[in-house]
C-alpha cells in the first residue's frame, strides 16, 4: 500500500513514498519510521527497500528523497548539504504528526549510509523522533575530510578552492560545476580501487539499482559544507532516546558506527551483521533480512 506523497523542507516541496501495512484498518493510529536515502540515492532504491519491508511488518514507513535530489524540489540540483538533509528528516516527522494514520508519541527514524549519519545528527535535537538506528552509516563530513580509514587521505585543501572557485563560476554565469559520486560505469573503476567503490558503482551503474533519478552527479561546491558537518560529535545528546546501529562486519564503513556507539550514551547497540559489506546491506537478501529482523525488533521495543 504506497502512495506518492509531498511535504516541504525549507520551502522546498519534497517528494516521497508512504508505506502503510497491508493490515491497516481505517481509523488506527499506527507507529512510523522516516527512513533516509544515501549520499546520490533516491527513494525508489535501498530506502525505499527498507521502507516496504518495514511496512509489512506492520509500521507506517516514509521514504523520500532529500531535498536537490529525485523528484524533490532544489536549486542547484545535486547540491549535498548535511544541515539541508537534517531538516528534511526532520520536516519528515513533521508531515508524519500530520497524518491521521500516525500515532505521533511513537515515530522513529532510520537513515541508510550518508542518512545514518543525517538521522542521528537531527534528532540530536529532535525529541519527536523516539527511535533512532541506522544502517552501513557514514560520517560524510568525517569522510571528505580524513578519507575512508586505510585509505588515502584526501587533499581537503584542493577540495575546499574547488568547491569555493565553483561558487564564483556559479555566480559569474557559469554553469554549476559537477561530478560523479562513483565511477560512472563498471568499466571505469580502477583495478586497484576500494571492494566498496566497486561495490557502489556495481549498485548505483548497473540494472542492480540503477534509477533514472539517480544519476550519480554531486556538485562541487557541497564540499565546504560537508566539510564544515560532523555527524557524531553531539550524539550523546539522543539519549535517553534509544540508537541502534546496524553494520556488516566486513563493511569498511563499520567503524563509523562503532566510534558513534562509543560516543553515545545509553540506550544504544551496535548489531554487526556477518559477512555483510557496506553495499551489501542495501539490497543482498541474506543481509537485509536480518537487518529487518532486528530492526522490527527496536523498533517494536521502543515505539510500542
Amino acid at each position: 500500500m504506497r502512495t506518492n506523497v509531498t511535504f516541504k523542507s525549507n520551502g522546498m516541496k519534497i517528494a516521497g513514498h508512504m508505506y502503510l501495512p497491508d493490515n491497516y484498518k481505517e481509523g488506527e493510529k499506527r507507529p512510523a519510521i522516516v527512513v533516509g536515502h544515501p549520499c546520490g540515492g533516491v527513494k525508489e532504491q535501498t530506502a525505499g527497500l527498507y521502507a516496504k519491508k518495514l511496512s509489512e511488518k506492520g509500521f507506517i514507513t516514509l521514504a523520500f528523497d532529500a531535498s536537490y535530489q529525485g523528484e524533490s524540489e532544489g536549486d542547484p540540483r545535486y547540491l549535498e548539504d548535511p544541515f539541508a538533509r537534517a531538516e528534511d528528516v526532520k520536516s519528515a516527522v513533521t508531515f508524519l504528526e500530520t497524518r491521521n494514520e500516525v500515532d505521533e508519541q511513537r515515530i522513529g527514524a532510520l537513515g541508510i549510509c550518508a542518512s545514518g549519519g543525517y538521522v542521528p545528527f537531527a534528532a540530536e535535537t529532535d525529541r519527536r523522533i523516539k527511535a533512532i538506528g541506522t544502517v552501513s552509516a557514514v560520517d560524510l563530513g568525517d569522510m571528505v575530510r580524513k578519507g575512508l580509514r586505510n585509505s588515502t587521505v584526501p587533499n581537503l585543501e584542493h577540495l575546499l578552492e574547488e568547491s569555493n572557485n565553483a561558487r564564483t563560476e556559479e555566480a559569474k554565469g557559469q554553469p554549476p560545476r559537477l561530478e560523479h559520486i562513483v565511477p560512472n560505469t563498471p568499466e571505469e573503476v580502477p583495478k586497484d580501487a576500494p571492494t566498496g567503490v566497486r561495490e557502489a558503482t556495481d549498485y548505483y551503474r548497473t540494472a542492480r539499482a540503477q534509477h533514472p533519478n539517480s544519476q550519480n552527479w554531486i556538485l562541487v561546491r557541497s564540499i565546504d559544507r560537508i566539510g564544515e558537518y560532523s555527524a557524531y560529535d553531539h550524539v550523546d545528546m539522543i539519549s535517553p532516546h534509544p540508537l541502534l546501529m546496524i553494520a556488516g562486519t566486513n563493511a569498511d564503513t563499520r567503524y563509523f558506527s562503532e566510534m558513534a556507539i562509543e560516543k553515545a550514551k545509553e540506550p544504544k547497540e551496535l548489531f554487526l551483521i556477518e559477512g555483510a559489506t557496506h553495499i551489501g546491506l542495501y539490497d543482498k537478501k541474506e543481509y537485509v533480512d536480518p537487518a529487518v529482523e532486528k530492526l522490527d525488533s527496536f523498533f517494536n521495543q521502543h515505539l510500542r
